[in-house]
């Protein structure tokens, strides 16, 4: 049962691996400055998504339990209330598109590097909103078990993006700003492909999608209480990392491309246990929904499991092709490519040391979403991301002098200290995190 529903959703996140490693590798044609650039805000893009997104988030959760209880209106419903409350986060995403200059500012990284983050930043921000409202659909669709349709969805896209952005960075010289187009302009167009479907006949013949679109505050304001933690989870688990990649841009350019790069193939692990994660999300969603909660912690288990092993195993293959990997993400002519390569080789042996905790981290977390179990996970990451991993990372990255706050002890380790901040934070959100759904305070929740 798991096997059957887990595999289209393990290559739906493979595919977005390969779109992230897509735009890196068309980037680092470019320079490796380009390649830091991407790295200083790759993940407070992520940030603000998450954060203004989150009712996008509570979708397949909404839809998953609907479906269990036979509700098939309540899940068409839910969709178009995620559509409608994207719409209301429209000029707060052009909002933030305006703030990349002052807040790169405030990192005080290389001039150059920054100008280069802010053209990617703008148009990257300004649409955002699209994905948001890609998820929502997205997710109804993951939320009635059939990732399939996101997968062709997200394939589709995927294809789109790459070709996009051959034209737009290279045919038409956008340069790293033609990358944000490109993700923007194909997002679009996914979404219209998915709410085509989403409105055709054979789905609205039992979920009645073309009837349910009239907004409802009352649902409003509910999935915006339960999105948004679900999106402050990940968006603060994103930030303490995105303040960490910041760190090691600041360090120089050759240390903020090679753990961008680094990080990007380690979406090779993530991404597949992220998209089995997903399975537990609609799995125990449903069995909740149907009125079996044990049914749901024996199918959380078994995610939760496999989820770690597969990430234990990748993230050692990752380090052993290490130095072949990195060398597929600079260009030959680059004078600095020799020192990325053998930086982000030895990053990725750090990176394999956290891959098992991560797979518990990803498991619990979204089997805990499938439960509707998102104020305390959140919580927790906000501890240990903010407080643990935020100031460990700065006392062992920068040499006196360097960082951002020079009360703080700084020991100068680099990147290698940065990332060995990583394999403690990781290691300890994952074991919380398992702790949590083992608890089982999930059990007494109620969404209606």
């Amino acid at each position: 049962m798991i096997a059957s529903l887990a595999v289209p959703f393990v290559a739906n996140s493979a595919v977005q691996a390969v779109l992230n490693l897509t735009d890196t590798w068309f980037i680092g044609r470019i320079s490796t400055q380009d390649v830091a650039a991407i790295g200083a805000v790759y993940w407070l893009v992520l940030v603000v998504i998450l954060l203004l997104g989150g009712v996008g988030l509570a979708v397949q959760t909404v839809v998953a339990q609907a479906f269990g209880a036979g509700r098939y209106r309540r899940a068409a419903q839910s969709t178009w209330t995620a559509l409608w409350g994207t719409l209301l986060t429209v000029p707060v995403f052009v909002a933030c598109a305006w703030l990349g200059g002052p807040m790169l500012a405030l990192a005080r990284i290389d001039p150059a590097v920054a100008a280069l983050a802010v053209d990617y930043w703008g148009p990257r921000i300004a649409f955002a909103w699209i994905g948001v409202a890609l998820w929502s659909v997205l997710g109804f669709f993951n939320g009635i078990g059939r990732p399939r349709i996101t997968l062709l969805v997200t394939l589709g896209t995927a294809l789109l993006n790459a070709l996009l952005n051959q034209l737009l960075i290279f045919e038409l010289g956008l340069g790293i700003a033609g990358a944000a187009w490109a993700t923007s302009a194909a997002m679009l167009i996914g979404l219209v492909v998915a709410l085509a479907i989403f409105a055709a006949r054979w789905i609205d013949r039992d979920y009645r999608s073309r009837l349910t679109w009239r907004p409802h505050a009352r649902r409003l304001l509910a999935q915006f209480k339960l999105g948004f933690p679900m999106g402050l989870l990940f968006a603060a688990d994103l930030l303490g990392f995105a303040l960490f990649q910041l760190m090691q841009v600041r360090l120089s350019a050759v240390d903020g491309a090679a753990t961008q790069i680094a990080m990007m193939l380690t979406s090779l692990a993530y991404f597949p246990a992220a998209g089995l994660a997903m399975a537990g999300t609609t799995l125990v969603g449903q069995s909740i929904g149907a009125g079996d909660r044990g049914w749901a912690r024996q199918l959380g288990n078994a995610v939760i499991y496999a989820c770690t092993a597969y990430m234990a195993l990748t993230g050692l293959a990752l380090a052993l092709c290490g130095p072949w990997l990195m060398s597929l993400f600079v260009a030959t002519d680059d004078p600095l490519a020799s020192e990325v390569i053998a930086l982000g080789a030895f990053i990725l042996w750090i990176a394999a040391a956290y891959q098992l905790f991560d797979g518990l981290n990803l498991g619990s977390s979204f089997c805990l979403r499938g439960a509707g179990d998102a104020f305390v996970p959140a919580a927790m990451v906000i501890v240990l991301s903010w407080f643990l991993f935020v100031p460990l990372a700065h006392v062992l990255t920068f040499a006196p002098g360097q960082g951002w706050i020079d009360a703080m002890p700084q020991l100068g380790w680099g990147a290698t200290g940065g990332w060995t901040a990583a394999v403690l934070y990781i290691s300890a959100l994952g074991i919380t995190m398992f702790l949590r759904w083992r608890s089982r305070a999930w059990e007494g929740l109620r969404l209606r």
